[in-house]
């Protein structure tokens, strides 16, 4: 690992690693262990109350020159960027694995996303459109255009420690804007990659320190980024908790925020559905990172008269899963983030087996060789009800509630159920039944999906959810309006002042 980190500029890896163009640090040194072996990465250097106004006060004058650059110029610098991403998608990607816990596939999966999302920035930076339109005045003329809005704040979650960030920047890029990033504590040496190679673009196109900023810092920073008024969006990815904290401190202000929160997704599976092929789906969606997506597979909702087959084939299918170092491709499960989330997966156990559940596979903490950091947990299966406490809260670990229905409107109605309006799936052959559930009358969630599960998002569209989800929406489609200001111009171009809805003001 100390020969992948060198590769991404990270050298000194006890002293606090991250120095350097556009990063300011003089707080206390963070230590990152990986997940996966319990070791010592590396040392991070943290910023402080002082950095913290040094970086805004850098990125504000960075945009004032970012800002004048073409859009598609902008776009370039951005492909560049993309372009050492391909570079270094090995290295990123097993940082990844190795910082996070998440499987090798996932890591070099999550670098791909950000390659992905810096070739769709590029194209949409020659495609910033606004609109034109006809005036009820004579000889008048109006239109839309968007503005950059400033400075982005964005606050970025462990569990996609490269991705979201790079799907903030790369729209945020290229519509002008300029970024300050405060990544989770728990994943700071994936910054400090990102960061770095970041750092080489902007020198050989020789950009102002600021475009980007990096502060690996304590959460007080991030309250501080959420009550700054220079900083006019702030993008956050984590717990509806966290959310909540965020999204009133940026409102207080009249802020914008970009909130993407907790997910607590379904799968209804009609008896309709094509059973050989659902499977996958299901047990990625369930186990993939641990169960730590926002969009993880958390309750399955099927049909009575395939039920206890379903179950069947379930049990089945997790009693072959491997479990262990993600650096190994051939292991399914790697460990969770730290011992904070082991006890609150055990804790979620206790109560649905306390609220009248029924464990169908086993959960329990691995421990032995191969298993010293203490992490690893076997992924659990619990027939529950949906009304039960604990599944109506998201838990970021591998448990998967299970329940039956008898209509598919008493299906969508579970679904729905929940406080949390990420990502849905329905498994059908049925064309009925998946229009239903695709129409007014089915999911309330951000993401609905059709034989296909609930975890995994293309770049191509606008990715978050409703309710306590948050709102947001980032990546594809016209997600891009988010980081700009939009303005309407009317010019007249005539030889008098005529005034709107035929006001006469006359003296």
């Amino acid at each position: 690992m100390e020969k992948v980190l060198k590769a991404l500029g990270i050298k000194d890896l006890n002293i606090g690693c991250a120095t350097g163009a556009n990063y300011f640090a003089n707080g206390d040194v963070l230590e990152s262990y990986s997940p996966v072996d319990g070791k010592l990465i590396a040392k991070v250097q943290v910023a402080n109350e002082a950095d913290y106004q040094k970086v805004v006060k850098v990125a504000s004058e960075a945009f004032l020159t970012w800002r004048n650059i073409p859009a598609p110029k902008r776009g370039e610098i951005v492909r560049q960027y993309g372009e050492k991403l391909r570079a270094k998608k090995n290295d990123l990607g097993k940082l990844v694995s190795y910082e996070m816990g998440k499987s090798l596939q996932e890591g070099l999966g999550e670098v791909q996303e950000m390659i992905d999302i810096c070739d769709f920035a590029v194209g949409v930076s020659r495609q910033l459109y606004g609109l034109t339109m006809h005036s009820e005045r004579e000889n008048h003329r109006m239109y839309e255009q968007w503005h950059p809005l400033g400075i982005v704040g964005i606050i970025s979650a462990f569990n996609f420690p490269v991705a979201v960030w790079n799907w903030n920047t790369a729209l945020a890029w290229i519509c002008g804007d300029v970024c300050i990033w405060k990544p989770s504590s728990k994943v700071p040496l994936c910054a400090v990659a990102c960061h770095n190679i970041w750092v080489e673009v902007a020198k050989e196109n020789n950009l102002p320190e600021g475009v980007s900023c990096l502060l690996v810092s304590p959460s007080a920073i991030g309250e501080k980024m959420c009550e700054d008024a220079r900083i006019p969006l702030v993008s956050a990815t984590g717990s509806t908790r966290v959310g909540r904290i965020v999204g009133t401190k940026v409102a207080s202000r009249f802020g914008r925020s970009i909130l993407e929160l907790g997910g607590n997704n379904a799968v209804i599976i009609s008896q309709h559905a094509d059973l050989p092929n659902v499977l996958p789906g299901l047990v990625f969606g369930s186990v993939g990172t641990a169960g730590q997506r926002c969009t993880s597979t958390r309750r399955l909702i099927i049909h009575e008269d395939i039920y206890e087959d379903v179950k069947q084939k379930l049990v089945s299918a997790y009693k072959q899963l491997r479990i262990g170092d993600p650096l190994n491709e051939n292991n399914h499960v790697g460990p969770l983030i730290d011992k904070t989330a082991v006890k609150d997966y055990m804790s979620a156990i206790e109560k649905v087996i306390a609220e009248g559940g029924k464990v169908l596979v086993p959960g329990g903490v691995l421990e032995g060789k191969g298993y010293e950091s203490g992490c690893y947990v076997k992924p659990c299966i619990a027939e529950a009800k949906n009304d039960f406490e604990i599944v109506q809260h998201e838990t970021f670990a591998p448990i998967l509630y299970i329940m039956k229905y008898k209509t598919i409107e008493e299906a969508i109605a579970l679904q729905n159920g929940v406080p949390q309006g990420l990502s849905s799936s329905i498994m059908t052959l049925n064309i009925r039944e998946s229009e239903l559930f695709l129409s007014t009358n089915g999911s309330d969630c951000g993401i609905a999906n059709v034989n296909i599960g609930t975890s995994g998002a293309e770049i191509g569209g606008a990715f978050g959810g409703e309710k306590e989800t948050g709102g947001g929406r980032e990546s594809g489609s016209d997600s891009w309006k988010a980081y700009m200001r939009r303005q309407t111009n009317t010019i007249n171009y005539g030889t008098k002042l005529t005034l709107a809805q035929g006001i006469k003001f006359d003296f």
